[in-house]
């Protein structure tokens, strides 16, 4: 183990960080490198703010989310029963 001392940073300088990779499209190994820190203390700040930043849904949300997802299944199904008559008229002798 080293001696060094634990660098600390600030949590400006980490919400800066993470704006390279989000804002200006920077690669985080590349944005990691340029800031002379190690690419996977980006990652984890970056999935720390996104976490922090992520807001509860409100009931309008909710309500249509639930719509969404069952408009969703109901999709599917169809898509579903398409391909299987689609194969059965496909195999069907002419």
């Amino acid at each position: 183990m080293s001696n060094r001392p634990r660098r600390k940073y600030s949590d400006e300088f980490k919400k800066d960080a993470v704006k390279l990779v989000t804002d200006q499209g920077y690669k985080v190994s590349e944005a990691a490198r340029n800031l002379g820190i190690n690419e996977n203390m980006l990652w984890r700040w970056k999935q720390r703010l996104a976490s922090e930043t992520d807001a509860p849904l409100d009931a309008d949300e909710k309500a249509e989310l639930q719509r969404l997802r069952k408009e969703n299944q109901k999709l599917r199904m169809e898509r579903e029963i398409l391909k299987k008559a689609a194969a059965f008229f496909a195999n069907e002798p002419k």
